[in-house]
């Protein structure tokens, strides 16, 4: 394993797995509407 390179690509990298996990787990619900996991993913680039 090469490993990250620097820390910044580290970050960025870790922090989207984190927030898989988030919505995976059913932890990112917008205004009390639980949505489905890709409707979550996708409203986050709108």
């Amino acid at each position: 394993m090469l490993g990250f390179r620097d820390f910044n690509c580290a970050r960025v990298i870790l922090s989207g797995i984190e927030l898989m996990h988030m919505i995976r787990k059913g932890q990112m619900i917008n205004d009390g509407f639980a949505a489905t996991p890709a409707v979550q993913f996708y409203s986050l680039i709108m």
